[in-house]
């Protein structure tokens, strides 16, 4: 039975549109009863009454995991403009009331989960009633979210090009270097040392996927340069400890030695064409209304960009000469 869009707002419910939602999100009714705190009788029973409302099948399996349909991946996109509308409503009326609030959510490439976490503390500072919440993912996944609408914001170090069309304000400065263990033989050449020089040393690579090595790959290929891959790791957690373990060399943003510095077990090599400078960008879908949350988060961030650029002069003076 087909409805017009009148009969929908008098027999879909706001709450069938949460399940719905965290139907999809989960992908499992199981894990919705959990997360809403219901009963999956009461879910499955909620669902049933939304599928009748809508007239079309909502879901379909994909072996274990729920996937919408093409009515129901509608039905989300509407959920979470829904969803957003009224977050946005909350935070302006809370704004009325001189009380700060409202919900930001942040998706992040693997390598900015080093400058993200302080960018959310330091605008909590001045917004404390805001709700935060952070997915971290490499940057294929990221396009992914973007696509799908998960996500208010993105922070990411290379903005898409065909994949998806966005809007990108770029905020900070990205530096990608040469890391090496302290006292490798690269080290005792020449500075600075040359691409060939690092072709030839054991190197550990990110996985497919990252931002960061499609950049680095690109450069090695321009100067028809192939590293010496050793191994390919999916974190640039692993990489450091691998890098300080001596397994061998690699290039990662400077933003991934905040919190140790320069001292201690790897050491940035001044290499021939680097560093690399790239810049951060928060990214969202053109056309897209950010709510004022988000809005007041992405202006934030911009002024930021002096001190950011400050502190990595702090951790690595070097880079002043390639600014």
């Amino acid at each position: 039975m087909t409805q017009n869009l009148h009969s929908l707002s008098r027999h879909v419910t706001f709450r069938q549109m949460q399940i719905f939602a965290a139907i999809i999100r989960t992908g499992s009714f199981t894990e919705a009863a959990d997360e809403l705190f219901l009963a999956q009788p009461t879910i499955s029973l909620q669902m049933k009454k939304l599928g009748e409302a809508i007239g079309l099948p909502l879901f379909e399996k994909m072996g274990k995991t729920i996937r919408p349909t093409g009515a129901g991946e509608d039905l989300y996109a509407a959920c979470r403009d829904l969803f957003r509308t009224f977050e946005d409503l909350e935070a302006q009326i809370a704004d009325r009331k001189g009380i700060r609030r409202g919900k930001l959510r942040l998706g992040v490439v693997t390598t900015a989960k080093y400058i993200a976490p302080e960018l959310l503390a330091a605008f909590g500072g001045q917004f404390p009633g805001i709700e935060f919440s952070m997915k971290v993912s490499n940057r294929d996944e990221i396009i992914q979210r973007i696509q799908n609408g998960e996500d208010d914001l993105y922070v990411m170090g290379q903005v898409p090009d065909d994949e998806v069309d966005v809007e990108s304000v770029p905020f900070a400065l990205n530096p990608l270097t040469v890391m090496v263990p302290r006292g490798h033989p690269l080290t005792r050449l020449e500075k600075p040392v040359s691409l060939a020089a690092i072709s030839k040393a054991p190197f550990l690579i990110r996985e497919s996927g990252s931002g960061t090595r499609h950049a680095y790959l690109r450069l090695f290929a321009e100067k028809n340069l192939r590293p010496h891959i050793v191994m390919e790791l999916s974190s640039n957690e692993a990489i450091k400890h691998a890098v300080a373990s001596g397994l061998g060399v690699s290039i990662l943003s400077i933003h991934s030695l905040a919190l140790e510095g320069t001292g201690g077990p790897i050491e940035v090599l001044e290499a021939e064409d680097f560093p690399i400078l790239r810049q951060w960008f928060l990214v969202y879908p053109k056309g897209k209304h950010l709510s004022s949350t988000a809005q007041k988060f992405l202006d934030f961030s911009v002024s930021q960009e002096q001190f950011i650029t400050d502190r990595l002069l702090h951790l690595w003076p070097e880079l002043r000469h390639h600014l």
